[in-house]
């Protein structure tokens, strides 16, 4: 857990307290490396369970289910039970609805079996798409 959530939050704290990163780097670079790893973990992970894959309608149903509470529950909460702006609401769904995924396919990679961390694999593509097209809806609405 110290290699996949600790150290790259500390190293992302000392390179922007120490390195002017340019915008081109941070906008441009990041994110494409970003989506490289996500889609590394959730390949090796399908491929050590291909020949379970017949679970995964009931793991897509149930992640999609995941995913359109948190981001909803997230949004709505925000607005209704902790009044915030518009704005607020919408930061507070998307990180509500997007979960460490990565950090729950270690995990269950490291103290279970490889299918344990299907689910955790399905999710991470399920709610880099649809965050990014809640976050794409919701710029055009501004």
């Amino acid at each position: 857990m110290v290699f996949i959530v600790l150290f790259p939050v500390i190293a992302g704290i000392f390179i922007r307290r120490f390195w002017k990163i340019p915008s081109l780097f941070l906008k441009g670079i990041l994110p494409i490396i970003s989506m490289a790893v996500i889609v590394w973990i959730v390949s090796v992970v399908i491929g050590l369970n291909r020949e379970q894959l017949f679970i995964a309608p009931t793991v897509i149903i149930a992640v999609i289910i995941h995913n359109l509470l948190g981001l909803s529950l997230g949004y709505l909460g925000a607005r209704r039970i902790a009044p915030q702006s518009k704005k607020e609401a919408k930061t507070i769904a998307i990180v509500f609805g997007m979960q460490n995924s990565g950090l729950a396919v270690a995990l269950a990679t490291v103290h279970f079996e490889p299918a344990a961390a299907l689910s955790g694999a399905i999710y991470s593509v399920w709610h880099n798409l649809t965050g990014a097209m809640l976050a794409a809806y919701w710029r055009k609405q501004e």
